[in-house]
Parts: C-alpha cells; sequence; structure tokens
C-alpha cells in the first residue's frame, strides 16, 4: 500500500515540484499517473522509491515510513518493488538471461533458484530462445521486455513503470501494457507513470493527473471496449472530463 499524506518537495533552487499531495494506492490496483513534462510526475516517483526525500507531510509505501527510513533500509525498501525504465538500464556486456539474473544475484539467492526463476519469466514475457542475446542484438520492444523481466524476476508486491513505452513503437507499446494488466490481474500492484494519453484510453484504470505539482483529477476512466472506432465512452465523475480535454 502507498499512503501520502499532505506531501511537498521543494528543491534547494526554490522550485516547489509537488504541492500539499494526499492519496492512498491500494494492494493490487493499477494505477496510471500522467502529467506533461514538468509536471511533477517523475518528482512524484522519486519519492516512491526514496530516490528523493518529501520536505513536507508523511510518505509510506509497503510498510516503510519514507520520512524516517534509515539509508541502509532503503535497498530493502526497494526490493518490494520492481521498476521499469524508459532507457532500459540494461548492461550491455551482459546476455538477456545474466540481465534478468543480475537482480536476484544482488540479493544472494541460490545459483539453481536463479535459473528456475529467470527461465521462467523470459518465457513470460515472450522472449524465448533470446537467452544468450546481448542488448546491440535486440530490437527496442524486446529491451524494453528484458527490462520488465528484470523487475519481475524476485516477485515485487509493486511494479512501476516509468514511462515504458517511451522508446518503442506503438505496437509494442500495446504488447508492454497487456503484460502489465497480465501481471495485475495476478496481484501485483502497477503504477505506470506516462504522458501518453492513448494507452490511458485504451487500457483506462485508476487515472491521476498531475499538473502543476498538485493532483487535479484522481478517478476511473473505463478501458476503450475493442470494438469501438473511437475513444473510450465517458464514466461518472470526472472521466468524461479526461475524453473533453485532459486525456485527448
Amino acid at each position: 500500500m502507498i499512503t501520502l499524506e499532505n506531501v511537498s518537495k521543494i528543491y534547494p533552487n526554490g522550485t516547489e515540484a509537488l504541492k500539499n499531495i494526499s492519496l492512498q494506492i491500494e494492494d493490487g490496483e493499477f494505477v496510471f499517473i500522467v502529467g506533461a513534462s514538468g509536471a511533477g510526475k517523475s518528482t512524484f516517483l522519486k519519492l516512491l522509491i526514496r530516490e528523493e526525500k518529501a520536505s513536507f507531510g508523511k510518505i509510506s509505501v509497503n510498510g516503510y515510513n519514507l520520512m524516517k527510513i534509515r539509508k541502509r533500509k532503503i535497498p530493502y525498501l526497494r526490493r518490494t518493488m520492481g521498476i521499469v525504465f524508459q532507457d532500459f538500464r540494461l548492461i550491455e556486456k551482459m546476455t538477456v538471461f545474466d540481465n534478468i539474473a543480475f537482480a536476484m544475484r544482488v540479493i544472494g539467492a541460490p545459483e539453481k533458484t536463479i535459473k528456475k526463476r529467470v527461465t521462467e519469466v523470459i518465457d513470460m514475457v515472450g522472449l524465448k530462445g533470446k537467452e544468450k542475446s546481448r542488448p546491440n542484438e535486440l530490437s527496442g520492444g524486446e529491451q524494453q521486455r528484458v527490462s520488465l523481466a528484470r523487475a519481475l524476476v524476485n516477485k515485487p508486491k509493486m511494479i512501476i513503470a516509468d514511462e515504458p513505452t517511451g522508446n518503442i513503437d506503438p505496437v509494442m507499446s500495446f504488447e508492454i501494457m497487456k503484460k502489465l494488466t497480465e501481471i495485475n490481474k495476478t496481484g501485483t500492484t502497477v503504477i505506470v507513470v506516462t504522458h501518453e494519453h492513448n494507452l490511458v484510453r485504451e487500457f483506462g484504470g485508476r487515472v491521476i493527473i498531475i499538473n502543476g505539482g498538485e493532483i487535479e483529477i484522481d478517478d476511473h476512466l473505463p478501458p476503450r471496449k475493442p470494438s469501438s472506432p473511437g475513444p473510450a465512452p465517458a464514466g461518472a465523475g470526472a472521466s468524461g472530463s479526461y475524453l473533453k480535454g485532459e486525456i485527448k
């Protein structure tokens, strides 16, 4: 579970990136965090993984108090989550298998366990047969699948995807999002930080729009029906406004 209470983040140069934000994300939810560049969504992500500390307020993530957490405990916090980065962050000299296995080796998992689990996630993300390939031999979409597999390999309670479709083509973007929704159906919390409104309209779910460091909208958007040629139908509450302006 994630809880933010009256959270603000002010950087040393005086920039107030987040302003008095309060929200709760329950275990097992699928949430889009949407906003333009500079809206505050990157700061929001950095606070969740404790790359940055909030200036004011209270933050709790997976049972950890992020305002009081000791530095040596931060790696344990991060082990409860898997992070999918826009730029993949793969190790070029390692094979697909070893890039994924690396996440298990750093926590001291036995090699027998690593082999079994890495094989499972490689198959799960559709990379069977690519185990010995290196990142420069893969397409952008395949590299993102490796990044997703690495995030999944330690069976985290939560997946945070930071602009996971930013460097891949639209078809592969759709496939990555489908994988994330399938993962969510197993009970894993999924948070997708994005500016791509098309994907939000397509998949729907809880949508939190951040604008100017504040939560502008927090509501649910129905997914687009497969047979529908246009945008998803407007739902109750703020959902209709997404289709009128916020989610274009």
